[in-house]
């Protein structure tokens, strides 16, 4: 089980896809570049525990942007699942915990 996955770089507080101004608030992101991140990182969490993307069985993805992310997301998230169907719901939130427009919650057998 992997929960709160972001597309934020392991060791690091940099956040791929992100333009901050000088305050570092969000001017500008890239949905593409930050669904990437986060697959790479999950491939990532799951090959360290003995598992693999083509194990998982089910995905919740969190998006801030539905209407203008979706298409983006869903892109890359294909790309990255072409062979592997699991279980996908992908719902809108508000905001994440940190400035970051997705985040993904997934379940992969051993």
């Amino acid at each position: 089980f992997l929960s709160g996955i972001g597309p934020r770089q392991v060791g690091s507080k940099e956040i791929p896809g992100i333009t901050f101004d000088a305050n570092r608030k969000v001017i500008a992101y890239d949905i593409k570049v930050q669904t990437a991140a986060v697959i790479a990182s999950v491939k990532r969490i799951l090959e360290v525990a003995g598992s693999s993307l083509d194990r998982v069985i089910d995905i919740q993805v969190f998006l801030t942007n539905m209407k203008d992310d979706f298409p983006g997301y869903n892109e890359v998230y294909n790309a990255a699942f072409k062979d592997i169907r699991p279980t996908r719901t992908t719902v809108e939130v508000g905001a994440l915990p940190t400035p970051i427009a997705v985040e993904f919650k997934v379940i992969a057998r051993p």
